[in-house]
């Protein structure tokens, strides 16, 4: 029997970037991430642990963002790769390349890059 990997996003938040914050440098996180502030610098999980991140409509990244599932409902200026699942709400602005497994996108979303699909194939060829 063939099991697909679940594309719910775990409610479950570890950290929290507040709305009046604003951090400069890269983020190496685990678990369930959600930014209501801005970033400048790198968002990312670590291999082999495949996390969550939430970015809300006030949040914003000028960065390169990897993790397994990403809900993304603010303005990330850098590269998107999306390991599993990717939730794009009406007022995402991705402005860069995004990477994806599977894509969902609200009408009002808007992506400046180029929409590069990571097949089954393509995971297996890169080990």
């Amino acid at each position: 029997m063939f099991f697909k990997k679940s594309n719910k996003i775990d409610s479950r938040i570890d950290t929290l970037i507040g709305a009046d914050t604003r951090v400069e440098g890269n983020i190496f996180f685990s678990g369930g991430l959600r930014i209501d502030g801005a970033v400048r610098g790198n968002v990312s999980e670590p291999p082999d642990t495949p996390s969550t991140l939430i970015l809300s409509e006030y949040g914003r990244v000028e960065g390169a963002v990897a993790a397994a599932k990403i809900v993304l409902n603010g303005k990330v200026i850098g590269p998107v790769k999306a390991g599993q699942f990717i939730e794009l709400q009406p007022k995402a602005r991705i402005t860069g390349d995004l990477h994806y497994k599977s894509l969902e996108m609200h009408t009002g979303a808007v992506i400046e890059g180029r929409l590069i699909y990571i097949g089954e194939e393509a995971i297996e060829s890169a080990v």
